[in-house]
């Protein structure tokens, strides 16, 4: 029997084998990505790189590539009831209850974001709005350019400040991309954003907040 006309006789046709897991592998070096996943910031194309241990730390000391890449830190540091007037707040034109900040040091300014259904968008941010930002949380004020921001939360009329890795901040991002619904967001994504910053205020070290 010719092997075309096999298929259409006898028993079943065997299943296909099953797919074998997708590897993530190392955007640097290319070999797999284990146990320890790590991000580097491409300085020059605003880049997020998945990397593997060993690539990542090559990048976690000032001027390494030409300061091309920087290794993103693990430091995690959070502040409660932050006395940021609300007329700072309103000066920066966030729409939402949640913005993060960070240096772009390729541009030399501090850069605001909000997260959106469109993704990580950007507001205007005034000189002084920012050196008031600073000034009430002046134990979160040595972020380190490019790959740490400062997120900034508005909960029931308070103001709290995260100081934390910038894929962080991304992930809320991607959080608020994926699960927004309509106009308020609907239930699944302020529960997705409950539960985000509720992980980041156990995982991180308590931080005191400027008098006044």
């Amino acid at each position: 029997m010719k092997g075309g006309l096999r298929r259409f006789v006898g028993g079943a046709a065997s299943p296909p084998p099953p797919a074998e897991p997708k590897v993530q592998r190392c955007e640097m070096c290319a070999e797999p990505i284990t146990d320890w996943h790590g991000h580097v910031v491409d300085v020059e194309g605003r880049g997020l790189m998945c990397t593997c241990r060993p690539c990542a730390l090559l990048f976690t000391k000032e001027g390494a590539a030409n300061g091309r890449f920087r290794a993103v830190p693990e430091r995690y540091r959070y502040a409660a009831n932050v006395p940021l007037a609300e007329a700072t707040w309103d000066s920066i034109g966030i729409p939402v209850a949640m913005a993060f900040f960070f240096t772009n040091s390729k541009l030399g300014q501090t850069m605001a974001f909000y997260p959106s259904p469109a993704g990580a968008t950007e507001s205007l941010l005034s000189l002084e709005a920012w050196t008031d930002l600073l000034a009430a949380t002046p134990t979160l004020a040595d972020l380190l350019p490019d790959v740490e921001g400062l997120l900034v939360h508005k909960a029931e009329g308070e103001f709290e400040c995260f100081a934390i890795p910038i894929d962080a901040c991304y992930e809320l991002v991607g959080l608020v991309r994926m699960h927004w619904k309509g106009f308020d967001g609907g239930e699944e994504a302020w529960t997705a954003i409950h539960e985000f910053f509720a992980s980041l205020r156990e995982r991180s070290e308590r931080m005191a907040v400027a008098d006044g």
